[in-house]
């Protein structure tokens, strides 16, 4: 994105240290350092008073527990945002067990890309616990309507990940 439009500013916003970290050096490498700010906390930690343009929220959802803990968030990012300003969102939209097929289909892309069947089944493992994704499309849309937001639309999927657009209703 930043590429686009050289005069943009950004604002990341992370509670983990290591993932701002990681952020900041691939924004050094980038050279695009200078034009962000960087929060460590939560998106209700920004200035009540500061408003933005636009808002990326990318593999977050599906790791907050509970769909009031998801809720929280983006009516965090909805307070924050301009009138119809734009939101994408990405992540998980199914619950993994409840697609073996699909399940089935990310193991076989680990072992195109070389993962041994006993790495696949740690794999598998590991992605079972500890993630809760909404359970549809149905459920992130009605996430993004209680926080505020108008119909998003798909414009990416794949497999259990999908990216969606939408806007802070005005």
């Amino acid at each position: 994105m930043a590429t686009l439009v050289p005069s943009w500013r950004f604002t990341a916003v992370d509670p983990s240290e290591p993932m701002l970290e990681a952020a900041k050096q691939q924004l050094e490498a980038n050279n695009l350092r200078e034009r962000t700010d960087m929060h460590l906390g939560h998106v209700e930690d920004l200035a009540a008073d500061q408003s933005y343009d636009a808002a990326t929220l990318i593999g977050v959802l599906h790791h907050l527990d509970g769909n009031d803990a998801k809720r929280q968030i983006l009516r965090s990012i909805q307070a924050h945002l301009k009138p119809g300003a734009p939101l994408i969102v990405a992540g998980n939209q199914y619950a993994y067990a409840s697609q073996p097929l699909l399940l089935a289909a990310w193991g076989q892309r680990w072992r195109q890309h070389g993962a041994s069947p006993d790495e696949v089944k740690v794999k598998l493992g590991k992605i079972l616990q500890g993630a809760d994704p909404p359970h549809s499309e149905a459920a992130v849309q009605k996430l993004l309507h209680d926080a505020g937001f108008g119909d998003a639309t798909r414009f990416f999927s794949s497999l259990f990940w999908s990216a969606w657009l939408t806007c802070k209703m005005v």
